[in-house]
């Protein structure tokens, strides 16, 4: 597809639309509750400091041309970008917020990957289970440990590997309305 046929297409409403350097177009739904969950997310992150470094939907180097924009990611402190990206290795925290379409990849796919590639903590937050997922423990298919946890059941800490700890507060979650699915 051309720029110029991109520039002049209308996508359905709702929808993200993402045009990846390599040709690829990307379209995702998202819903006003996985939204509001990555803001609540952000929100929660200002804990690490204002400046913390931290990415929504933005594309983060995996090696083999595996490069993911997750919902929400935490860096290390000291990372650099190379080229106009960051890298992998930089990662202390990832977190994709599922959605209907999304939950098959969130669990399963996006599990095997960011261990596959160590990154320390993944986290998947199911608006629709109303239940956050914490996988550690990285191995080369996926992690060895996965604690779940209940929207509505108070502050979460989660250790990052340079010693400093992300508070998500459960009970500020989103909940999807009864019609939403």
């Amino acid at each position: 597809m051309s720029i110029d046929a991109v520039m002049h297409t209308e996508f359905p409403a709702g929808y993200v639309v993402f045009f990846g350097t390599d040709g690829k177009v990307i379209m995702t739904p998202q819903s006003f509750e996985h939204s509001s969950t990555i803001k609540s997310m952000q929100i929660d992150s200002l804990s690490l400091g204002r400046h913390a470094k931290t990415a929504s939907d933005v594309y983060l180097d995996f090696p083999a041309d595996e490069n993911s924009a997750p919902d929400f990611a935490i860096l290390r402190e000291d990372a650099q970008r190379q080229g106009k990206r960051y890298g992998f290795e930089d990662v202390l925290l990832i977190a994709e917020v599922v959605s209907v379409s999304s939950a098959r990849k969130d669990y399963d796919d996006c599990t095997a990957k960011y261990g596959r590639y160590g990154i320390p903590v993944y986290v998947v937050v199911d608006p629709y289970a109303a239940e956050v997922v914490i996988h550690t423990q990285p191995t080369g298919s996926g992690y060895i440990a996965a604690h779940t946890h209940k929207y509505g059941s108070g502050k979460l800490t989660i250790d990052l590997a340079d010693g400093r700890t992300y508070t998500l507060d459960l009970d500020e979650l989103p909940r999807p309305a009864a019609d939403a699915r």
